[in-house]
């Protein structure tokens, strides 16, 4: 069997973003979305989501390229002080350096991710599961702290960031080179993360696809993932959205690419392919479902 939850990263960034992950949703493959609780339009995802109860909302933990939720002197190490700034860190390089190196608190990572949790849990939203901007939970230094703050929180799942990735999706594309090196070399944390992750009795996919290609997402990027999915259970990271004047005012590499993946999430076509590679579409309440099925017969009212 092969199962796919199709997650949309970045909720609350804009209205625009979000109304888009909305749409995708509704009228296509999406089935999760991982909220920002530092995004600008949190208080409009929030609202949002009210009326889309089918769709599994996690907390997108932003660490790196944005403000804290805690208060100004709490993430001394995370906060680019050299400037006087109280955003983290725009670099994701920069910031695995500092985490590899032993410069970030792993105190001020728990502290910040709890926070960040809560205030999406404070805004009436069940948090299903985590992942993180930019990936940065891929090092253990990142991990551990955001596992203990999923621990406190009551959040069952994480995001597996780890995944196969065939030559035949980005051999045709020479822009995806470079992200796949980067990706293949970080692979070798994997095993790492997985004994940490069932270490801490939490549950999560058998990795992720589509990191590669962010950015970058069409058609037949996304056949080509889909009908080389291994058996078992993955999750495809999206980013669908609306290229706004909101947008415009937002640091990210990813514009016109958004709103290129909403147009592909929600057409027939992408049913189609999931229909004809017999890939069932499911969210993260599936793996709850799945741990609870063999304790409890009546499980499905739930």
């Amino acid at each position: 069997m092969r199962r796919l939850i199709v997650n949309a990263d970045d909720f609350g960034l804009t209205q625009g973003v979000n109304r888009a992950i909305i749409e995708a949703h509704c009228q296509g493959v999406v089935t999760a979305a991982t909220l920002m609780a530092n995004g600008q339009a949190f208080d409009d995802a929030s609202q949002r989501v009210t009326s889309t109860p089918r769709l599994c909302v996690g907390c997108h933990v932003v660490l790196v390229d944005g403000l804290p939720v805690l208060e100004e002197g709490q993430t001394p190490t995370l906060s680019n002080r050299k400037f006087h700034d109280r955003r983290f860190y725009g670099s994701l390089t920069g910031f695995a350096l500092r985490a590899t190196s032993g410069n970030i608190d792993a105190d001020e990572i728990e502290a910040e991710a709890t926070a960040q949790i809560r205030k999406v849990q404070a805004a009436g939203i069940v948090v299903s599961h985590l992942d993180t901007h930019k990936h940065t939970h891929i090092f253990p230094a990142v991990l551990r702290p955001l596992l203990r703050a999923a621990r406190t929180c009551g959040v069952p799942a994480v995001r597996n960031p780890f995944g196969p990735v065939h030559i035949s999706i980005v051999a045709k594309r020479p822009s995806l080179w470079k992200q796949f090196g980067k990706v293949t070399v970080l692979s070798r944390l994997g095993k790492t993360f997985r004994r940490s992750v069932a270490g801490a009795g939490m549950l999560t996919t058998d990795g992720t696809v589509g990191i590669v290609t962010t950015g970058a997402m069409d058609a037949s990027l996304f056949k080509n993932i889909v009908d080389s999915l291994p058996e078992g259970t993955w999750e495809l990271v999206c980013h669908p959205g609306y290229n706004d004047a909101d947008l415009d005012s937002i640091r990210t590499r990813l514009r016109e690419s958004r709103a290129v993946e909403l147009r592909l999430l929600t057409s027939p076509e992408a049913r189609e392919i999931l229909h004809r590679s017999g890939v069932q579409l499911i969210s993260y309440r599936e793996l709850v479902w799945d741990r609870l099925r063999p304790a409890s017969p009546n499980v499905h009212a739930l």
